[in-house]
């Protein structure tokens, strides 16, 4: 296993398994690499949905994530730009409380 790797383990239905091990039969390849292209086709099609991304955008203004975190989920450009709009909600929401 190469250092860029992390090792994780889970619990997962037996059925969803024996499905995931009859592909990797299949397709000549291991568990994990169906489980890790899985993964990664998953991830890549839920960045792509606005409702999660501004699930997503939300945890980040709320800080339940980090920006590092934030950068993962939606590339480096989008994370960015929500850093900098995050900057500007604070700005303009000490503003707010300011002139009030």
């Amino acid at each position: 296993m190469g250092s860029d790797k992390k090792r994780v383990q889970f619990r997962a239905p037996h059925r969803l398994i024996d499905r995931t091990d009859a592909l990797a039969d299949v397709l000549g390849e291991d568990r994990t690499d169906i489980l890790v292209t899985a993964l990664r086709e998953y991830l890549q099609e839920a960045t792509h949905d606005d409702a999660l991304i501004q699930e997503i955008a939300a945890a980040y203004y709320d800080g339940e994530i980090t920006f590092e975190q934030l950068n993962a989920l939606v590339g480096a450009e989008e994370a960015a730009n929500l850093r900098v709009l995050k900057q500007q909600l604070d700005e303009d929401f000490v503003d707010e409380v300011a002139d009030a």
